[in-house]
């Protein structure tokens, strides 16, 4: 059964890149006390979430943190070395936290799944956004399959005002 509005995140842990290598995030910490713009994508550098999924949040984050978020998260099911070149190619700067959710843990405990294997990409993530206040959904906007409408960031802008 797929997370819905009012529901507290699972306790689960993503990865970051860093400087110094993978770092494990809990997802306790990283939503306590804070409120948090997250959106996932089917899959770092795929066509939709290169020209338009990832970009729009990187346009739009000055506005998306000046309506009270406190940080914007960009979560895919691939390797934090593959987030990490992502958001480097996108020049996400300081702007966005590149989250990887590489085995699908998280996606899975939150029930947005997507069997991509006709892709030959396997089990990834639907697309979608959300707004979490301390680790307490507050919205959220799951895609139909091949649509991208709600999880924009201007979709999510609407919400915040």
């Amino acid at each position: 059964m797929a997370i819905k509005v009012g529901d507290k995140l699972p306790a689960v842990t993503l990865t970051q890149a860093t400087m110094d290598g993978p770092k494990p995030v809990s997802v306790d910490d990283f939503f306590k006390g804070r409120t948090v713009a997250l959106f996932a994508v089917p899959g770092a550098f795929t066509p939709t979430c290169s020209a338009r999924h990832l970009p729009g949040y990187v346009d739009q984050a000055e506005t998306i943190k000046g309506k009270g978020v406190d940080v914007i998260a960009c979560l895919s099911v691939n390797d934090a070395f593959v987030m990490k070149a992502w958001g480097e190619s996108q020049s996400v700067g300081d702007d966005i936290i590149m989250l990887a959710d590489g085995s699908g843990d998280f996606t899975r405990a939150v029930g947005l799944t997507m069997d991509a294997t006709k892709f030959g990409m396997g089990q990834r993530s639907q697309r979608y956004s959300m707004i979490v206040k301390d680790g307490v959904v507050q919205e959220l906007n799951v895609e139909e399959a091949g649509e991208f409408r709600v999880s924009s960031a201007e979709y999510l802008i609407d919400q915040l005002s």
